[in-house]
């Protein structure tokens, strides 16, 4: 675990050791939190697994489930939410449960636990992953080095051999390729991520059939009373790195896409990687253009009255892979704190 994330540890530890949250949560005048969430899996990630930030446990989540509505927290879909959120007085605080990309395995993991729990949730789809013609290029690096005792990295017109023999190693190496591509133009990022998985044998076509529902396991999903289907771009490209065109046909089109296979055009959208280097003011303003009833980010916060006029930069909190101890599950239900932090780190 990276020091940043032990830091966070230590905080959260400190916030439940001193019973804070509970009456944070009573002064704030927070009305929610939106939950992020992407993979549910059962099994404990391997020692190097830089990823597993984005899974938790069914368990974890159920619990999640159960603590926030013992805490008389409210779960609640997204329309709901904006209505509370409008309202002239504040009313019962409530959780939001958001689901991004579309993971096989929330069909097979999640899906049961939402029913079990009668909980409503929100997933947001890139279509082009369900198509089967994405990259998952976040897991594919993970995966490529996860099997070699050394690779190749291309920067600058020279290449260089990197030792990726032990786990620490392999933490480097793939923070260093992450950032290399976060920092890249799109298309740019896609060759090379193409080309870096074609030198190692490493289908990028099979990987998204392997990881992402195809479009019949999508409609078993959505077609739970529970769920709500959201827009997330086709090719889950960062939009700020994108031309405005482009950027505005990412999400229209997908949009678009999501009529034409269930009939109803989606209302919510989520930006891709959702921070700041991903989505600005810019793409705020294409979300509200493009007629979408609220559009969520990544940058930490709870709900406040304010997002009711605000409906298309929401925040989120995420239920984060490496803290899935119960005693933390009332930090993440208190909007406020997640908003302090927000303010510290943005």
């Amino acid at each position: 675990m990276s020091a940043r994330y032990a830091a966070i540890r230590a905080m959260f530890e400190a916030l439940w050791l001193s019973r804070l949250p509970g009456l944070i949560r009573a002064l704030s005048s927070s009305r929610g939190v939106i939950f992020t969430l992407h993979r549910v899996l059962p099994e404990e990630p391997a020692d190097f697994s830089p990823n597993a930030i984005l899974q938790v446990r069914p368990d974890f989540l159920e619990y999640v489930i159960e603590r926030v509505r013992d805490l008389d927290i409210d779960i609640v879909g997204l329309d709901e939410a904006l209505e509370r959120l409008a309202a002239p007085t504040a009313g019962r605080r409530f959780v939001v449960l958001t689901f991004d990309d579309a993971y096989k395995d929330n069909l097979r993991h999640a899906l049961p636990v939402l029913r079990r729990q009668g909980a409503p949730f929100t997933l947001y789809v890139p279509t082009a992953l369900v198509d089967g013609v994405g990259e998952l290029w976040w897991q594919a690096i993970e995966d490529i080095i996860s099997r070699q005792e050394a690779i190749a990295m291309a920067s600058g017109g020279e290449t260089d051999y990197v030792d990726t023999s032990t786990t620490a190693r392999k933490n480097e190496t793939f923070d260093a390729l992450y950032w290399q591509m976060r920092k890249m133009p799109e298309a740019d990022r896609v060759k090379l991520v193409r080309s870096f998985a074609t030198a190692y044998g490493y289908d990028l076509d099979r990987q998204c059939r392997d990881l992402i529902m195809d479009w019949h396991e999508l409609r078993l999903f959505a077609g739970d009373p529970l769920c709500t289907i959201g827009a997330h771009t086709v090719h889950h490209y960062e939009l700020a790195k994108l031309p405005v065109e482009q950027a505005r046909n990412e999400m229209a089109q997908s949009a678009d896409i999501l009529l034409a296979q269930f009939g109803q055009r989606p209302a919510h959208f989520s930006y891709p990687l959702g921070g700041p280097l991903s989505a600005g003011r810019r793409e705020f303003d294409l979300a509200r253009e493009i007629g979408f009833k609220s559009a969520v980010t990544t940058r930490p916060g709870g709900l406040y009255a304010h997002h009711a006029t605000a409906p298309h930069a929401l925040p989120r909190v995420s239920l984060n892979g490496y803290f899935q101890s119960r005693r933390y599950v009332d930090v993440f239900a208190t909007g406020a704190i997640f908003s302090a932090m927000g303010k510290l780190t943005g």
